[in-house]
């Protein structure tokens, strides 16, 4: 399962792609679309083009998305808005699965607390990742860690199982795939 994940920006805009199988992380490919340089709507283009092309050249299965965070300025906001929008947009357009996923919860999935620093997240990713190095930027670790979080959901999990399974993901009464065991693994998704 080949994962694009996006940090949305409209000066910078981090990407990262990670493969995901057999509950082990592949470092794909990572970078930035560096945009300000570019007037407002050429870099909403270069935006919509650059998701297009990496899902095509890396057959792209799922794209993770960071979700705006509410700041207090608005014309930001605003910006950072159209640069995701644009980025879903690429993605909705080639029928590309998406899902958003709030700072917070990338950086709990990541690091186990919520408010950890851009630092300490890229330190987890170059970790998960067995990379060399960190990335160049912090803005290309975000993305990366968007992937790595979207893929240890079990939206993943999930698809995987449902090739396998034909869609019989309905778990068992007992063992690892009970509802128990479901509910003790998945905490965050029971009301």
């Amino acid at each position: 399962m080949k994962i694009l994940g996006i940090d949305p920006g409209t000066n910078i805009l981090g990407f990262g792609v990670i493969e995901y199988s057999n509950k082990s992380f592949k470092h794909i490919d990572h970078g930035i679309f560096k945009l300000d340089h570019l007037e407002t709507y050429e870099k909403l283009s270069n935006i919509f083009e650059g998701i297009q092309a990496l899902i095509e050249k890396h057959q792209i299965d799922e794209f993770a998305v960071e979700a705006p965070f509410f700041g207090e300025n608005a014309q930001s906001m605003l910006k950072l808005g159209r640069a995701q929008g644009v980025a879903i947009a690429a993605a909705a357009m080639l029928k590309t699965p998406i899902t958003e996923y709030a700072p917070k919860k990338i950086k709990l999935s990541l690091t186990g607390k919520g408010y950890s620093s851009k630092e300490q997240v890229a330190q987890m990713v170059k970790q998960l990742l067995q990379l060399k190095r960190l990335p160049q930027t912090l803005d290309a670790s975000d993305a990366l860690a968007v992937a790595i979080t979207h893929s240890l959901q079990n939206k993943v999990e999930i698809k995987n199982q449902e090739k396998s399974n034909k869609g019989n993901l309905i778990p068992s009464k007992k063992g690892k795939n009970s509802w128990d065991a479901f509910i003790k693994n998945n905490p965050d998704r029971i009301a």
